[in-house]
């Protein structure tokens, strides 16, 4: 097996003194796993960030080893990851994404929202420019996995509405979805409301 493929890095956890697994979405392939060699070195370190855009190389390995991986950065997400309320949206999608998607099984939708999402976080002017984007990233994940029903939110749904419909989100999410995995996950989205319920209404 040989993939050439670009892709959303969601999480990356170290494997060995020096080695890496990621999990990264891409757009044909679903979600992938892989060992990266170095993963932690100052090189890659900086590249292996979720939220990074990666051109991904995978081959498969002998037996039942996970496949090898070569990275490189596309687009990097990191400068944000400064600023309290983007880099809690970030953490949020992609632990999230990363958490309840099988391997190996496309959602193509979700890899494009996924990048639209990230791209609004990064670059709308504030909270309100991204939040009702995450609220519809949310709705549409729910519903590819065969969880709900829930429309994408109004283009003109006043704040505080648009704050309920992610708290029923965040419950249908962690009932359907994690149920059995509430620990680190459903701790950034808890983090990341806390911080959008500080912004004041309409």
């Amino acid at each position: 097996m040989l993939i050439r493929v670009e892709a959303i890095l969601c999480a990356m956890r170290p494997h060995g003194e020096h080695g890496g697994i990621i999990r990264a979405l891409t757009g044909d392939h679903g979600m992938v796993a892989a060992y990266v060699s170095g993963a932690r070195g100052r090189t890659l370190r900086p590249v292996l960030i979720p939220g990074n855009t990666l051109a991904v190389e995978i081959r498969a390995r002998g037996g039942s080893q996970l496949p090898g991986a070569r990275t490189e950065l596309v687009a990097s997400r990191a400068p944000w990851l400064g600023e309290p309320l983007p880099a809690a949206a970030i953490d949020w999608a992609t632990a999230l994404t990363a958490a309840t998607l099988p391997e190996g099984h496309p959602y193509p939708a979700l890899h494009t929202a996924l990048g639209a999402l990230l791209d609004a976080i990064c670059h709308a002017p504030s909270a309100r420019g991204w939040a009702r984007v995450l609220a519809g990233y949310e709705a549409l994940l729910l519903r590819e996995v065969g969880y709900g029903t829930a429309p994408s939110p109004p283009p003109e749904e006043p704040w505080s509405d648009l704050l309920a419909r992610l708290d029923r989100q965040g419950n249908a999410i962690a009932n359907r979805l994690l149920p059995d995995r509430r620990g680190y996950v459903l701790s950034s989205r808890e983090l990341l409301m806390q911080r959008l319920h500080k912004i004041t209404g309409d």
